[in-house]
């Protein structure tokens, strides 16, 4: 059983510091190397499924978030406002609103929509120091969110998509969801009172669940302030649950920023928003792969994917050789030579590190390269340009195999 908390700093992918303060961890070269990486890949199948990307501040006027209603049903997990020139200026909460005013700037028709906007953003919560913990629980994090405006008639079929990106993604991390479940409000006053509202937007749910074919749970108490969500839950490696993934409908917002696009009558109609989060934010989702993977990450995500084993200091010139063609290819490639001890000791310092190509007097002579898997699979020299080929091309592919035996 792994800990995110141990297992990510003894890798050195993340650490923290009383200065920079608590929910509050800094990333170090590894670990940066795995957010960008899984960032990248976000925006790439996003790009794919016709999503537009866009930035938005961090920050935004209390009006904003009064509007929306964050201020009113979720100001206790929000920071304290600042005092700047005679406004108030908040830490964003979340970046559902700052999408509502991007798609509000311009007019739309029917014709557009649905209109996918995407971004990675920063966001802020005021967790009590109590519950911080890790990357799992923390007060800024970067959210893989994303806002749909489309037809009332459109809902469904977004939603079901936005469900079919989560489960590629989820192939390609070697992530394995354990629950499905339909969060519903629950009594008090920290939901929009709207009943109508919110049963539309649980029927479409319902539906979207029941197109994808699995099994899931319906809870009260558990939705958002605007609107019901389905939640993807995965477990830590102490067995606790926790959600990665969201798809949610909102009918709230866009009347509140009084949203609307012209439709074919000509006249103006209301938009949905759909809300969705591939993997949520970056940090629980790192947090989720270290555990799950034990900090073996698939091989496309690993900080270095090939280790270069010069047998001894002769080899050193055909190792760096090596390693400047593997960049080309685009791999990230690393020489650990001779003077980081013997042979043994440098196969088990880089047994995280998917791929070891181990050079030879033999193999330099010949351009070729002894290959050792992480899965501790040997195999025979290759040639070192079909090696780089074969492997990049796992890569690319997003690949949670190490070698393609066909």
């Amino acid at each position: 059983m792994h800990d995110h908390r141990k297992l990510g700093r003894e890798l050195g992918l993340f650490d923290t510091d009383p200065l920079i303060g608590a929910g509050l961890p800094y990333w170090l070269p590894d670990g940066a190397v795995v957010r960008h990486t899984l960032e990248e890949y976000i925006r790439g199948i996003e790009r794919r499924a016709g999503y537009r990307h866009v930035y938005s501040p961090a920050l935004g006027k209390r009006e904003l978030y009064e509007l929306s209603g964050h201020w009113s049903h979720y100001s206790d997990d929000m920071f304290p406002p600042m005092e700047l020139g005679g406004e108030q200026i908040v830490l964003r909460p979340s970046l559902c609103p700052h999408h509502a005013l991007i798609y509000r700037a311009r007019s739309h028709s029917y014709r557009e929509l649905p209109l996918r906007l995407a971004e990675l953003g920063d966001q802020y919560r005021c967790e009590l120091s109590g519950v911080l913990g890790g990357l799992t629980r923390v007060r800024a994090m970067r959210l893989n969110d994303a806002h749909i405006f489309c037809t009332p008639a459109q809902v469904a079929d977004e939603a079901s998509a936005a469900m079919a990106l989560i489960r590629e993604a989820y192939h390609a991390l070697g992530i394995r969801p354990v629950r499905y479940r339909l969060s519903l409000p629950g009594a008090g006053g920290k939901y929009v009172a709207d009943a109508g509202m919110w049963q539309r937007a649980a029927v479409l749910l319902t539906e979207v669940l029941d197109r994808a074919g699995v099994a899931y749970q319906a809870v009260e108490g558990e939705a958002a302030f605007y609107g019901p969500k389905i939640d993807v839950e995965v477990a830590d490696s102490a067995g606790r649950e926790a959600t990665l993934s969201t798809v949610q409908v909102d009918f709230h917002q866009p009347e509140q920023f009084d949203l609307h696009y012209v439709g074919p009558d000509g006249a103006k109609h209301r938009p949905v928003m759909v809300h969705r989060s591939i993997i949520g934010s970056v940090e629980r989702a790192v947090a989720h792969l270290i555990e799950s993977h034990g900090g073996a990450f698939p091989g496309w995500l690993a900080p270095t994917q090939l280790a270069v084993l010069p047998v001894s200091d002769a080899e050193l010139p055909d190792a760096a050789e090596l390693v400047r063609r593997a960049i080309d290819h685009g791999l990230r490639a690393e020489i650990t030579g001779p003077e980081h001890g013997s042979l043994a000791a440098r196969v088990r310092t880089a047994r995280l590190v998917p791929y070891q190509a181990v050079i030879g007097a033999k193999e330099a002579a010949n351009d070729r390269v002894a290959l050792r898997l992480r899965d501790r699979r040997r195999l025979a020299a290759l040639p070192a340009t079909e090696a780089l080929t074969r492997i990049a091309a796992l890569i690319n592919a997003h690949s949670t195999e190490l070698w393609d035996t066909d």
